[in-house]
């Protein structure tokens, strides 16, 4: 009697990185579950296949990246503001509040260029870019 070997092909687990890209572009609207989403990417980066890990590097980092330049424009959008009393800041505004929707849009476009790889059940190209 021969015995067969049954192999067992597991795949990486997709929705909880596509639930963050959800939550990350809903937090477009509320800025709540952006932060949701970080926690769950936070707590699953060690559990992660190195497909999907790729996917969760990238979520963390587009994050941090996009806080950080949230907060300088928020910074400089104030001053402008204060500075636009004295109508010296109205130009310096406009373009700051034209950056900050700028990066609004490379935050969506990041969540959707990742939610197109996870949909191809791939992993992540190039985590570590400022870009796309």
């Amino acid at each position: 009697m021969s015995q067969t070997e049954t192999t067992v092909v597991t795949t990486e687990d997709r929705v909880l990185p596509a639930v963050v890209y959800g939550l990350y572009l809903l937090g477009l609207v509320n800025g709540l579950t952006i932060l949701v989403g970080l926690v769950v990417a936070y707590i699953n980066l060690d559990k992660a296949g190195p497909r999907m890990r790729t996917h969760y590097d990238f979520q963390i980092r587009t994050f941090w990246i996009g806080l950080a330049i949230f907060l300088s424009l928020g910074l400089l959008i104030g001053i402008s503001a204060i500075l636009s009393l004295v109508l010296i800041g109205i130009p310096f505004l406009m373009l700051f509040l034209f950056l900050w929707g700028a990066v609004g849009v490379w935050f969506a476009v990041r969540c959707i260029v990742g939610l197109v790889y996870i949909s191809q059940d791939q992993a992540y190209p190039r985590p570590n870019t400022w870009l796309i």
